[in-house]
């Protein structure tokens, strides 16, 4: 038996792991046209269809989704084999984590202090983005960990792994004066600044205001929550924020706690790759005591 083109396999993978040819070859940094003339090469190897139109999409034909369930395993074996010779043999080991951009700056840098070692053997590399976009960044190893307010659905992306580092309640701030006492029906007399409702706390919030039977006027969405706090500040708003870090939001001119919500609590949660289970930077985090932090 020939032996078989590894290149052609993993053009292959790519596009059934980004779905489309076009976002493959972008990933390869090819052309479509080469993309697909190396897959129908693969093919005649094979003696057979390995995929088919689904839409606008490419879908891996029965003999493809065999195909591809194999060379699964493969590259996943040869990008974990790359990660530990990283992490074994460099000076300075790399860590790029991915961020989600609805977190607390200060809360991520806290959390990642604890990644480095004294000896300042990590290099670390920090990206922000969605919850959403940062996993498929994961999944197709592009980043060795995640900072997020949600946990990974396992079923919908196998191989991935959460741990919770904490949670905290969320308070509500406002600029001006407001009545603490009549929280919460006070929250429809102000306009409000919350986190964006793509964002996990955003969809509890709403879901809060359902159960309380509230009808609140919102100003704005924020992904940032510096951001948002400013805002608040300077535009007389009410806004929501992590209970722990309510001295830091305090410091604003003319802000005030209105009330703490105990229903409503944002959980911390580290995502990572089973391959990355023994990298040092990640251990550290997932044997770390955080109880302090969120307190």
């Amino acid at each position: 038996m020939s032996h078989l083109n590894y290149n052609h396999l993993y053009y292959f993978w790519m596009v059934c792991k980004q779905g489309s040819v076009s976002k493959a070859a972008d990933a390869l940094f090819l052309t479509p046209q080469t993309v697909t003339g190396q897959i129908r090469a693969l093919e005649e190897r094979l003696k057979g269809k390995l995929t088919k139109r689904a839409g606008r999409n490419i879908e891996p034909t029965e003999l493809g989704q065999l195909v591809f369930k194999y060379a699964d395993k493969m590259f996943g074996l040869s990008y974990e084999m790359l990660d530990i010779v990283n992490y074994s043999q460099r000076e300075h080991q790399l860590f790029d984590v991915g961020v989600a951009d609805a977190l607390s700056k200060s809360l991520v840098s806290r959390v990642l202090l604890k990644a480095l070692p004294e000896d300042d053997g990590i290099h670390l590399r920090c990206f922000e983005s969605t919850h959403e976009l940062l996993l498929e960044q994961l999944s197709q190893h592009k980043l060795d960990m995640i900072l997020s307010d949600c946990p990974v659905d396992s079923t919908q992306s196998p191989g991935l792994f959460s741990v919770k580092i904490g949670e905290s309640m969320m308070s509500f701030f406002g600029a001006g004066d407001i009545s603490k006492k009549r929280f919460p029906a006070v929250i429809e007399e102000h306009k409000l600044l919350i986190p964006s409702t793509r964002t996990a706390m955003g969809r509890k919030l709403m879901h809060w205001f359902d159960s309380q039977g509230i009808t609140p006027t919102i100003l704005g969405e924020f992904d940032d929550a510096a951001l948002m706090k400013a805002f608040g500040s300077n535009h007389k708003a009410m806004f929501v924020a992590p209970t722990f870090y309510s001295s830091d939001v305090l410091e604003l001119p003319n802000v005030m706690e209105v009330a703490k919500v105990e229903a409503l609590k944002e959980e911390y949660y580290v995502i990572f790759a089973e391959r990355m289970i023994q990298h040092p930077a990640v251990k550290r985090i997932c044997e770390a005591d955080f109880s302090k932090l969120f307190h």
